[in-house]
């Protein structure tokens, strides 16, 4: 009978938070721990994990680079008797470098460095390290005489072949597994931080497998979780691959502070595989400084052939599953935000409209599907900086929590400030989504304030306002008065006030600044507002699994999108002030997105939109190219948003564009000339 060669190998995603070095180590402890109680041989950390992933400039200060050296070695003890790939930044030679650490029984064997970094879109890598040159190997003086490898090195731990694709390493054409694989890797171990976006996971399950089959590797990918940092999200999901087959898959989105996804391989299996592969062409004139072995060291027992069993994931929601992908990036950012920021609860201005019953229902979603996965305990540990009150009813008495219904209603305040121009049908909608959602109502009315500032402006200028003449002024002003007082609540409570704009507002100003501007963070600023209305439908009828619908929505759902600013004769509606929202979505997609110009941005509507006037799209796509450049300022003062697609108009992040500009002024005369003349 053939002798096997087994491996009880394993991906980590942890929820760390930049520089928080007591909570990362305790994380650190917790997954390590974890990975003793099931034998675990080797074991993949995400990316950074020792100081956090986005600590930005951060990284360069001397004495964060110590730090994580130091914990470094006050985990070593906790990693005895395996195999542990672990994050942080080294400085070498005046630069600074990503690297990994494989540790074997406690001693650091050396340092992997990343040759590939990410520099777009989110990413800022290149700012504060170096990408390793290919082939590079060097060593590095640490404390105690040690002087270790670092570069671009491998490692043999009881004569299995181990090497690193780090992260962004992955996603590019010239992928260090080839060379890997030529040297005889038998693991390819992908500590990551891959944030969130809409389809980016079934991108890195093909990567993974076909990393595995194309390198004949087996291939180990973790990966961060949660609200790291503030905007970035991430899921989660690692995944255990071998020879093009998915081997083991962890859940994502999930709000435990860290998870473990294990398996077990056939080491020898997969040597006869890449055997019987006819092309396959190993290097054998691999350089001796280029292999870093452990000697001694010894994988435990052999066990059975099977893969283990992990506990099957809570949540798996298909990447083709927009909607339910979307609620639960968006819950567990604003639970995790929550939690690292210390706020006792959330606040939203709830007009009645989409956008605020969106921010509603997903913050009340953060707090019950918390609840439901980690039950009281867990949610009382998450959120230890708050005191529950006990409760009495019943068989629930005693346990020191109350039931999530308790939760939501005390963490949940929703406020409907009223003015002249409000209606009693938006009031009686606020009112229900508010319900529906179980938070907290409260109505407010500011009119008095609103005439109070008109009264003190009619007398400065001497002259009366009126809708004929200052229509933008007395909106903005409606919406400026409802500020104080929603913060002030925000501020009585201890909670996070979150504004309620949406990224199609953000990219034509159609906010007030200082407004429903107003709040620390902007949820929904990353999403467009046909997908929401889209998303809010789908939450009335189906909502997400193992939580379901809210039926209260169709309040908010049956009503057209108003800003609800102007006398009610006015009839005043979003579209009729701007246009329908999905050509405005169409038309940001090809003008920021696809960076078109006016004309060719006509080109592409009228082919997608052909039963729309050209006069009135030529307006549309004028009004729209005007609007954007008009209020780039407005974007640059935005509340922190989360990212969930490409499409983000966030300039802090990812669409850079200038304050002060030309606005497109001959573009826009040339779309003119050539379409109407």
């Amino acid at each position: 009978m053939r002798a096997m060669k087994l491996i009880h190998v394993a991906a980590a995603v942890l929820d760390q938070t930049p520089l928080d070095w007591s909570g990362n180590v305790s994380n650190l402890h917790r997954v390590l721990e974890l990975a003793r109680e099931r034998r675990v041989d080797v074991l993949c950390l995400p990316e950074l994990c020792i100081p956090g992933y986005g600590c930005d400039d951060a990284y360069q200060s001397p004495g964060v680079q110590q730090t994580s050296l130091e914990i470094l070695d006050e985990l070593l003890p906790a990693m005895r008797g395996m195999v542990v790939a672990i994050g942080l930044p080294m400085q070498f030679r005046k630069a600074l470098f990503a690297v990994v650490a494989l540790v074997a029984d406690g001693e650091i064997l050396g340092f992997a460095a990343k040759r590939h970094l990410a520099g777009d879109g989110l990413y800022y890598e290149p700012r504060w390290f170096r990408p390793w040159p290919r082939g590079a190997v060097a060593r590095v003086d640490l404390p105690g005489g040690r002087r270790l490898p670092l570069g671009d090195v491998y490692f043999v731990c009881d004569g299995v072949g181990i090497g690193f694709e780090i992260c962004e390493e992955a996603w590019v054409a010239s992928r260090p597994g080839s060379s890997l694989a030529a040297r005889g890797v038998d693991l390819v171990l992908n500590p990551s931080a891959s944030h969130f976006a809409f389809g980016k996971h079934e991108i890195r399950r093909r990567f993974v497998l076909e990393g595995s089959r194309a390198f004949g590797v087996g291939y180990v990918f973790a990966n961060h979780l949660g609200n790291a940092a503030g905007r970035m999200l991430f899921d989660g999901g690692a995944m255990i691959a071998s020879h093009g087959r998915m081997v083991a898959e962890g859940s994502r989105f999930s709000f435990e502070r860290v998870g473990l996804t294990s398996a077990v391989l056939d080491i020898d299996e997969i040597r006869m595989r890449q055997v019987r592969v006819g092309s396959f062409v190993p290097d054998v004139d691999v350089r001796a400084d280029e292999r870093v072995v452990a000697p001694g060291f010894g994988f435990a027992a052999p066990r059975p052939s099977a893969p283990t069993v992990d506990p099957p994931p809570r949540v798996f929601p298909s990447p083709r599953d927009k909607e339910e992908e979307f609620a639960r990036a968006i819950a567990l950012g604003l639970f995790d935000y929550l939690r690292k920021s210390r706020s006792r609860g959330f606040v939203v201005s709830l007009s009645g409209g989409a956008d605020s019953a969106a921010t509603a229902a997903l913050a009340a979603l953060a707090l019950r599907m918390a609840a439901a996965e980690l039950g009281p305990e867990g949610l009382r540990a998450r959120l230890s900086h708050l005191e529950f009150e006990a409760v009495t009813d019943g068989d629930r008495a005693g346990d020191g929590l109350p039931d999530v219904d308790a939760i939501v209603r005390r963490m949940l305040l929703c406020v409907y400030q009223a003015t002249r121009n409000s209606s009693d049908t938006t009031r009686d909608a606020a009112r229900k989504v508010a319900e529906g959602v179980g938070a907290e109502f409260m109505v407010l009315d500011v009119d008095p304030l609103v005439q109070s500032y008109v009264s003190i402006v009619e007398q400065g200028i001497d002259r009366p306002l009126t809708w004929e003449h200052d229509d933008l002024a007395l909106q903005n002003i409606q919406a400026r008065v409802r500020a104080p007082s929603v913060w002030l609540l925000a501020n009585v409570r201890g909670a996070l006030l979150l504004s309620t704009s949406n990224r199609s507002e953000a990219a034509v100003g159609y906010a007030t600044m200082d407004g429903d501007t107003a709040g620390g963070l902007s949820p929904i600023a990353g999403i467009d507002k046909a997908f929401l209305r889209r998303w809010l439908r789908w939450l009335e009828t189906t909502g997400p699994r193992g939580v379901g619908p809210v039926p209260e929505l169709a309040a908010v759902n049956a009503l057209a999108p108003t800003a609800e600013l102007r006398p009610h004769e006015a009839d005043q509606t979003d579209e009729d002030d701007l246009m329908p929202y999905d050509v405005l979505d169409a038309i940001e997609r090809a003008a920021i997105g696809e960076k078109k110009m006016p004309l060719e941005v006509y080109r592409v509507m009228h082919e997608r939109f052909p039963a729309i006037d050209p006069p009135q799209l030529v307006v549309w796509i004028e009004r729209f190219f005007r609007l954007w450049c008009r209020n780039q300022w407005k974007r640059e003062r935005y509340a922190p948003s989360f990212h969930v697609d490409d499409e983000n108009l966030d300039p802090k992040t990812w669409c850079r564009f200038p304050i002060l500009s030309g606005g497109f002024e001959r573009e826009l005369a040339d779309l003119r000339s050539s379409v109407l003349d």
